[in-house]
């Protein structure tokens, strides 16, 4: 199973330059393996082995697509076929650092399991639904048909579904970035992505954020409730029990928590942090040391080059984290560009920019997908209420994702020359090479500095609970005016529907939203390997 997710995630990043949502898809083969009448696979039949295969798949699917074969490209497309064998290994060191330290902090202050994490709780749905069937299963489906539907017209669903469980003020912020980016050439005359606005906002907003992590790690060691109330849907869902309530969806346990503890500490939170800073830095020297890039840089400029390169990992997973728990979309690419933009600003050369960004590029992803798979395990492992159970089933996703990954490696290992002869390159290694070729200008530096402002303005202002600032850049950078439109109208509906009908309408929405955004994963998921044929 983590070979055919391998291979679903690599046929789709090098023929249409996207990779499906992992989570959903690795639910939807678990629970239809599960079906399957043999005797070898009725222990499938269990939640939490379906969520481990789940895992495996997902892990696979974006290991091998986003995380490896994405950043070995880079060095090819710029004529460096000899660099992409240690290019590879430096990606495959940055995924298990970004892995490993999401399993360290998931289920913190910053980064909650009781956020958002939306394809998580969609995972959650469809692997429930699957188990039990009624109600649930009704509601799940028909927000299926619906999401599918919209997807084919267009229409993207899975925002509409996210806006239904999220936090209204982040998203709001997100519709908002989405609309300037998709109306911005009309509107001021600009086009803002060519003026580097959303970058500047999203370096803005980083700083921040990073800033109110840190603040966060040395002045709460013990988890506070801001953390907790970032997202006051989705563990509705997952808190409730599998009997019946409104329209057949669980109801709240009595005796359940409505915010449990947290299971990592602040002081934990910090170390986690602290380590993987180290292990990117060692990364990054041996990287750097493999490809050779210390050729072309004196000592000075290659202390500088590790430094920014192990930082920059960091915090582009972290930034990626808070868009994907918040949204359930991640800039990765754009986080990357940015790095990359940085690197040209301080005089690094092109071969050191390729490295720079490849191995950028390979942190953020298993932070997103697999912080969704986290999630989902969270939910179907009771939400919490049993902290035991929850870190010991959260260690075996740990280890599935692994074994994903080992297998994802093995498969580009084998698999990336005949690809990348026959041309088949994530597209957006070109734009990463035609960036390094275009080089850096004053006014680049101007730009980002100017916007960086605002950006830093609005995420202060919002807080590390609602992560205003960082939202809005995400909406910048996405060039999906009908996304802006759609998170309009679902934030719309989702005020309508809660005044007429009020917090009983929460559960059947919550798991109409997860209905969403499996049918939209799913039939992108089928149209992309359709145009991939």
């Amino acid at each position: 199973m983590a070979v055919l997710g391998a291979i679903i995630g690599i046929q789709l990043i090098t023929r249409v330059g996207i990779t499906p949502n992992s989570s959903v898809i690795g639910a939807m083969v678990a629970v239809t393996i599960s079906r399957i009448p043999l005797v070898a696979l009725r222990g499938l039949g269990d939640l939490h082995r379906q969520n481990l295969l789940q895992t495996v798949i997902s892990g696979a699917t974006f290991g091998g697509a986003n995380a490896l074969l994405l950043p070995i490209g880079i060095p090819w497309v710029m004529g460096r076929p000899d660099l992409v064998l240690p290019m590879l290994g430096g990606a495959f060191l940055a995924l298990l650092i970004d892995a490993t330290i999401l399993y360290r902090v998931f289920d913190s202050r910053t980064f909650p399991a009781t956020g958002l994490w939306p394809s998580g709780v969609a995972t959650s749905e469809v692997l429930i639904a699957g188990d039990e069937g009624g109600g649930r299963a009704r509601l799940l489906v028909a927000g299926g048909i619906a999401g599918g539907t919209g997807q084919l017209l267009g229409i993207p669903m899975d925002v509409f579904g996210v806006c239904w469980i999220g936090n209204a003020w982040a998203l709001s912020m997100f519709a908002v970035g989405l609309l300037l980016r998709g109306y911005g050439l009309v509107l001021f005359g600009v086009d803002l992505n060519a003026a580097y606005v959303p970058h500047g906002v999203m370096v803005g907003a980083g700083i921040v954020a990073l800033g109110q992590m840190i603040w966060a790690v040395r002045h709460r060691g013990r988890e506070g409730g801001e953390g907790r109330s970032a997202v006051h849907g989705a563990d509705a869902v997952a808190a409730g029990d599998h009997g019946a309530g409104p329209a057949g969806v669980a109801p709240s346990k009595p005796n359940r928590p409505a915010h449990p503890t947290p299971t990592v500490s602040g002081h934990a939170f910090g170390k986690a942090l602290g380590d993987g800073l180290v292990m990117y830095l060692m990364a990054a020297t041996v990287l750097a040391l493999t490809t050779g890039v210390f050729s072309e840089m004196s000592p000075a400029m290659m202390l500088a080059f590790v430094l920014f390169a192990g930082s920059a990992a960091l915090v582009s997973e972290l930034v990626v984290g808070l868009s994907a728990m918040h949204a359930g979309w991640f800039p990765a690419f754009a986080t990357s560009l940015i790095f990359l933009v940085g690197g040209m600003l301080l005089g690094f050369p092109e071969l050191p920019l390729a490295v720079l960004v490849g191995f950028t590029a390979a942190t953020g992803p298993a932070f997103a997908d697999m912080g969704y798979d986290l999630k989902a395990g969270w939910i179907l492992r009771g939400s919490g209420t049993d902290p035991e159970f929850e870190r010991a089933g959260r260690r075996q996703q740990y280890f599935a994702e692994l074994l994903g990954f080992v297998v994802a490696g093995l498969f580009v290992w084998f698999a990336w020359e005949r690809y990348f002869s026959a041309d088949l390159i994530p597209p957006l290694d070109r734009v990463y090479a035609s960036t390094i070729a275009a080089g850096a200008s004053p006014e680049l530096a101007r730009s980002i500095l100017l916007w960086a402002v605002p950006g830093a303005l609005v995420q202060l202002v919002g807080g590390p609970s609602r992560q205003m600032g960082v939202l809005l850049a995400t909406g910048l950078l996405i060039l999906n005016p009908a996304a802006g439109w759609t998170a309009a109208v679902a934030l719309v509906a989702r005020g309508l529907v809660l005044r007429r009908w009020g917090k009983e309408a929460e559960g059947p929405m919550y798991v109409t939203a997860g209905g969403l955004i499996a049918g939209s994963a799913v039939v992108g998921f089928g149209s992309g390997v359709w145009k991939a044929r």
